[in-house]
Order: structure tokens, then sequence, then C-alpha cells
């Protein structure tokens, strides 16, 4: 196993990555669920100190084996990459909620995702920061046209046009342009009405992941 800035080289076959994300996935999503049934929650006191004691008792059985810090980025040789910890789409983060991302091309995504109570900042509508996170990813994957090079966030200019409730929501992106190692890429997000949301974001080569050619 060996780490490359936070990329992992790990070589765990294909069908036992299948098998962990086949347990996995539901368990992230029953802690979704828990997180939502949380907040929206009108038991009494004493019922909720009894859910207090059976979450810790999960949460005990969980911490029996773990990573040490984050889980990083991960890869092997068949060419299987999985990012189980990220904020957006994490198999295994209950906090994403999670943002599924279609590419149509490459430099052209979309992704549909439904935001809950989990997500509210003003009454009803999503927090500002969280549409900036979602914006964010499909930015940064979009620029990375079809998984075929690492960008990273340079700069990201959001112009908030009105509240964007929660719900059904979907996101637009696209490569606008490109400069040496620098991609250009506007994106939105909106409900039926239209757009909530538009930003503008540079992604950024890194050096030591770019063609020389571009460097």
């Amino acid at each position: 196993m060996s780490d490359i800035g936070g990329f992992i080289h790990d070589e765990i076959p294909n069908d036992e990555v299948d098998r962990i994300e086949a347990v996995y996935g539901p368990l992230t999503a029953a802690v979704r669920e828990l997180v939502d049934a949380t907040i929206r929650s009108t038991v009494s006191p004493e019922e909720a100190a009894l859910a207090l004691a059976e979450v810790e008792a999960v949460v005990a059985r969980l911490r029996k084996q773990q990573v040490p810090g984050a889980a990083g980025v991960r890869f092997n040789s068949e060419g299987r990459a999985w990012n189980w910890g990220n904020a957006a789409v994490g198999l295994r983060n209950a906090i994403a909620p999670p943002l599924e991302i279609t590419h149509v091309r490459s430099g052209l995504a979309f992704a549909e995702v439904g935001l809950g109570a989990a997500y509210e900042g003003p009454p009803g509508l999503v927090h500002g920061g969280v549409t900036a996170l979602l914006l964010d990813h499909i930015m940064g994957e979009t620029a990375a046209a079809g998984f075929t090079r690492i960008t990273f966030t340079g700069t990201l200019t959001m112009v908030y046009r009105r509240g964007t409730p929660l719900g059904p929501l979907r996101l637009d992106a696209r490569i606008d342009r490109e400069e040496g190692r620098k991609v250009w890429v506007v994106a939105s997000i909106g409900d039926a009405d239209g757009p909530t949301v538009e930003a503008e974001g540079v992604f950024i080569i890194p050096k030591w992941a770019a063609d020389p050619a571009t460097s």
C-alpha cells in the first residue's frame, strides 16, 4: 500500500470492494435516516435517552477497528477508485446527501439530489454553504474531464439568485475554457423554476499531475 498525497494505492480486488459497499451503503443510508430522525423527532426526553444509549453502543461497535485519520481516496490496479469519506458523494459518509453525478461527456455533467432537514439554513431553504459544497464538487469532477486528470479548486465565485428550497434539486456543470493547467468551469443549482445559485470556478491541475506539455 502506498500513499501519494492522500491518494492511496490499495490492492483490494474489485469483488471485495463490491462486497464492502453492499454492506456499508445501506449502513450509511440508515445513519442518514438517523440524522433526519434526530432533527425532526418529538419523542419524550426519556425515549431520547434510551435512543442515546443504543446509538452509543453502535458507535462503540464500529470504533473497534478503523483507519487512523481521514479515509483519503483509494484505488487499485484494476482501475477502480473509491472515495468513501467524501463530504458530497462518500458512500460511507452519512453527511453526504449523496450527490449522484452523471457525466454526459468529458467536461459536461449534471446531478439530481434531494436535500432534507439536515441541510437547512434559513427556514425551508438549503444552507448557502451546502449549495457551495455541492457546486464545488460537481465542478471539480467536471474539470477532471471524465476522471482523466486531477484538479483542485483555485477560486470559486457564487451568485445567489434566490433561496434554494429543500427538496429535489438539479445541478449542471460544464467546462467553459482551458489555459495551461487552469480549467474554467461554470455551474448552477436550482429547482423546477430554474437556477437558484450560479457559480464560476477556476480549477488547477497540480504540477505533479500535469502533462509536461501544459506545465
